[in-house]
């Protein structure tokens, strides 16, 4: 039987989540004058408070406003790569270093699975060894540039398990034949854990602490 290990990124991996910081990055990078856009990222974010936007919604508003509504690839990887590279120094948690070298040494196929955009996760994915990424993809035109719109889901809630049940269909993987982990900080995530064969809350907040005390699933730190 195969071995897969399934990371959530965001607080899970990392100290704190990198969806905003990496489009203020690529803001101060590629036109700083976009940052005096910012209070309108704050407007989009009440609005989802509010419930007024979801959650997919917000990071298309945020996206064109911060990143712009279409970027070429060539010059997406000059931010996605020094996004990267400042994630890594600065922003990962050492337990996750250590667990995942564990899950590599043990033979696992290690898969990020991450409500962040594949278009700057990938790069973090890759400094980390990790053999596949599912994240909320983001629509390609037909000229080649990269769109702010989403392309399909985005990776968050249930739409996560939904996207990896795809990934494993399209990639051939039977369930039946895999044993699964999965580590996540979020509550948001418990269709995942229920789903797995070896769920962990990993700096977990308070309503995850909750569930995986109920369910008996492991509570680890990687603070």
């Amino acid at each position: 039987m195969t071995e897969l290990a399934i990371y959530d990124m965001d607080r899970t991996i990392t100290r704190v989540a990198t969806y905003t910081p990496f489009l203020l990055h690529a803001a101060r990078r590629r036109a700083p004058w976009r940052l005096l856009l910012v209070p309108f990222v704050i407007l989009s974010m009440l609005a989802y408070v509010l419930k007024l936007i979801d959650r997919a919604r917000l990071k298309e508003i945020n996206h064109a406003l911060l990143l712009g509504r279409h970027i070429a690839p060539a010059e997406l990887a000059l931010v996605t790569n020094s996004f990267a590279d400042k994630t890594m120094a600065h922003n990962i948690l050492p337990g996750a270093l250590t667990q995942i070298a564990a899950d590599r040494a043990a033979g696992r196929r290690l898969i990020l699975a991450t409500a962040s955009y594949r278009l700057y996760s990938e790069a973090i994915a890759e400094r980390l060894g990790f053999d596949d990424v599912i994240a909320t993809n983001s629509l390609i035109g037909l000229d080649g540039r990269i769109r702010h719109k989403i392309d399909g889901e985005n990776n968050y809630g249930p739409a996560k398990l939904r996207m990896i049940l795809a990934w494993m269909a399209a990639k051939g993987l039977d369930r039946s034949q895999h044993r699964i982990r999965f580590y996540s900080d979020h509550a948001s995530d418990a269709p995942v854990m229920e789903w797995a064969d070896e769920p962990f809350a990993v700096n977990a907040h308070e309503r995850l602490r909750k569930l995986a005390t109920q369910r008996g699933w492991p509570i680890v730190d990687w603070g």
